[in-house]
């Protein structure tokens, strides 16, 4: 018994002693943001998705650790909250996680996300933009935002992010909480697609304003 305690206890310390994979550096402002080419869920559906789907709009692009956790719910759901007046400048919300296409489909419908949520099934997009190996034992992103202007370059970089008010700040930062000198609603999906057509989740007519947004039951660590 001693000795399996032994084995077990060098077997933990060199686990914790691993060498690790470095985390790449993130980008600054001024920088061309990395483009990518992905599938991302929106409602119950899955489309492909560009960054240069988007020029000419803003893009909020933040990365989070996981769907159905405490902070990445009211996170998002905060988003959600302020996509309307988001969208209304034309703004674009990307969320991007390690999650898969089951789970994204599953958040996303729960709390009436009405912005794609990324697939990045080998994290290149969070290597690209520094955002990978957040929690290197959980292998999970960090939370972290960029957002890029229309001509793709990084307009501001979100390093220390509250879940719950982080979209209000963004909201007043880029002056969406103005009204919009014109109508200039914000593409959500790829060009073969109309906006109209994946604006709105499916089975979901509701409509948001701020308000603080989470929901008890999430007991995945955040």
């Amino acid at each position: 018994m001693a000795r399996l305690s032994v084995l077990s206890a060098a077997g933990l310390l060199v686990f914790f002693l691993r060498p690790r994979s470095a985390k790449a550096e993130l980008l600054k402002e001024g920088d061309l943001a990395p483009d990518f080419a992905t599938e991302a869920i929106v409602g119950d559906q899955q489309i492909p998705v560009k960054l240069t789907d988007y020029r000419g709009h803003k893009v909020v692009l933040y990365f989070y650790p996981k769907d159905n956790t405490p902070g990445c719910t009211k996170e998002a759901c905060a988003f959600r909250d302020g996509f309307s007046e988001l969208k209304s400048w034309g703004i674009v919300v990307l969320g991007c996680s390690i999650d898969g296409a089951d789970k994204h489909r599953a958040f996303a419908q729960k709390y009436s996300l009405p912005f794609p949520l990324l697939l990045d099934p080998d994290n290149k997009i969070a290597k690209a933009y520094g955002a990978d190996n957040g929690i290197p034992i959980l292998g999970l992103d960090r939370r972290i935002t960029y957002v890029i202007d229309e001509d793709g370059h990084i307009l501001k970089v979100y390093q220390q992010v509250s879940p719950g008010t982080h979209a209000n700040e963004i909201i007043e930062a880029l002056g969406a909480d103005k009204p919009p000198p014109t109508p200039t609603p914000a593409p959500i999906g790829a060009a073969t697609m109309t906006p109209e057509a994946v604006a709105t989740p499916a089975g979901s007519n509701r409509t948001h304003h701020h308000k603080a947004a989470s929901e008890p039951g999430d007991e995945q660590p955040e």
